[in-house]
């Protein structure tokens, strides 16, 4: 059969320079490992495979082929418009259309609208039972904890596809391997709360390792683990057995308890690592950052530093992931300690999110049994900077009024100037230019939904829950991002199916998976 694996990573085209050169750098760096999976396994079946992702670099539809038999989507819930647009085009053609990827697990229902087959959990086994029985109108899982991935080696032409520019690695390109999958923290907000932490074989990493250093001298690896190195000392000891390993680049996102003092030697040795440890708030998740129950935000704050400042000297630069808009979060406090952080580690890079009640999360369960989620907000609008529920301590307007002080003061030009001024590599510099250029821009974005809280009484009524007719502003911004597709999704189509997730949607089947007929 013919077969096409499309990953979908933005939400839509840009011809804005600042914007397509974040998309170059950055985005397209994101590529994920299942998308690629899934086009080896197909592969491996016998079937034409034909693999691309979509970064903002043009319409999707043309990425693809249209005479295909099947067509696998991977998308986030903020490129969930496309995804649908596609599934319908493709189902004009009589393809099999079948979605997976974060999206699909955490809002399967809304997915069923438009697609043939959901997909939550996923290995070659239900790949093959889909291709073979072709199932439609169903959610499917493996009801198994995925035990490996196709190595590097057989992932070489997606990646060529995905971060390398015009088949060949360049500055910003990036090389994804992943050790482990499920995380031990269960924070609420997450996708992976309840997925249990379960090491890959360490074989394929070490096998990895060793293609990339003997064909790829300059390629940045990126981990893709949810928490990289819960078994630090295991990892290690296999990473380290490659030769020529101080030369690269790489990316992790560990959790700063993850990070002591005895392991930092062993990350120099290792080769130059960019860090993104997530910090999230002042109040809560402190034992992410080894903090321990400490609820005392000052002392939280005191504690990173710390331990920012211990770390630095091994690692080559760091980011800080902070979300504010959380219920712990209230007053000026969680806003002046943030910009007291910036000042005080002007060699991290500080990157901000908005909380997002995604679908079998407690969070989003939280709001949805409180009524607290504005239940017409498309899913596209699911990611910064667009609040999709009521927050707890703040009105939105204040709300947007703090966030956008927060962002604008570790943007200016005087932090700028001392960030620039730590950091030694070129590589970051660029980095850090590039998302300077990113926050100024989502300043802009702040702004224009703070102006319309201050002067639409509609647009306020509905983030104030007074009423769930969607403000024209979010039609227009939804019918941009789609460009001439804007006219396959009607206005009813767009509002979002919120279905608690039930634990007995999805079972497994007697053979590779779980089905619900529909």
């Amino acid at each position: 059969m013919r077969i096409g694996i499309l990953e979908l990573m933005s939400a839509g085209a840009t011809r804005r320079w600042d914007h397509m050169a974040y998309s170059y750098l950055v985005t397209k760096q994101y590529a994920s490992i299942m998308p690629q999976a899934v086009s080896v396994w197909c592969r491996n079946l016998g079937h034409q495979v034909f693999y691309a992702t979509y970064f903002g670099n043009q319409y999707p539809e043309k990425l693809l082929p249209g005479d295909l038999d099947v067509v696998f989507i991977s998308t986030y819930t903020q490129a969930s418009a496309w995804a649908y647009v596609l599934a319908k085009l493709y189902r004009k053609k009589n393809t099999l259309t079948v979605i997976g990827g974060p999206h699909a697990k955490q809002f399967p229902e809304d997915c069923l609208r438009f697609f043939d087959i959901v997909v939550g959990d996923c290995d070659k086994a239900l790949i093959t039972e889909i291709l073979k029985d072709k199932p439609r109108g169903q959610i499917l899982t493996s009801g198994r904890i995925l035990q490996s991935v196709p190595g590097v080696e057989e992932r070489i032409p997606e990646i060529r596809a995905s971060t390398f520019l015009r088949g060949k690695p360049f500055a910003f390109t990036s090389t994804p391997l992943i050790t482990s999958i499920g995380c031990p923290n269960s924070c609420d907000f997450c996708i992976d709360w309840n997925n249990p932490y379960v090491l890959l074989p360490l074989d394929q990493l070490e096998a990895d390792m060793r293609y990339i250093f003997q064909h790829f001298p300059r390629v940045i690896i990126s981990l893709h683990d949810p928490n990289f190195a819960v078994k630090f000392e295991q990892v290690f000891d296999v990473m380290e057995k490659v030769t020529n390993r101080r030369r690269y680049r790489y990316i992790m996102e560990p959790s700063l308890s993850t990070l002591r003092v005895s392991r930092l030697e062993r990350i120099k040795n290792m080769g130059n690592f960019y860090i993104i440890p997530g910090v999230e708030c002042w109040t809560s998740y402190s034992n992410k950052v080894g903090a321990g129950s400490v609820t005392v935000p000052r002392e939280k704050l005191n504690k990173v530093i710390e331990q920012l400042n211990v770390i630095r000297p091994y690692v080559t630069g760091i980011q800080a992931n902070f979300i504010f808009g959380l219920d712990v979060d209230a007053g000026d406090e969680p806003i002046e300690l943030t910009k007291e952080f910036a000042s005080r580690v002007p060699f991290v890079m500080p990157n901000f999110n908005i909380p997002v009640p995604f679908g079998n999360t407690p969070l989003f369960e939280k709001y949805l049994g409180e009524d607290r989620l504005l239940t017409s907000m498309p899913f596209t609008f699911y990611y910064m900077p667009y609040l999709v529920f009521m927050l707890k301590n703040y009105s939105a307007a204040t709300f947007y009024e703090k966030l956008i002080e927060i962002i604008s003061y570790v943007s200016s030009v005087n932090m700028e100037l001392k960030r620039f001024k730590n950091t030694s590599s070129p590589f970051l510099a660029g980095y850090n230019l590039a998302k300077a250029l990113r926050n100024r821009s989502m300043i802009g974005r702040l702004c224009q939904i703070l102006n319309l809280l201050k002067t639409d009484p509609q647009f306020r009524a509905f983030h104030e829950h007074e009423t769930d007719v969607l403000p024209e502003f979010y039609h227009r911004q939804y019918e941009h991002l789609l460009g001439p597709y804007a006219t396959l999704m009607s206005h009813e189509e767009r509002k979002p199916i919120l279905v608690r997730q039930r634990k007995n949607d999805v079972s497994p089947g007697p053979e590779a998976a779980g089905i619900i007929n529909r």
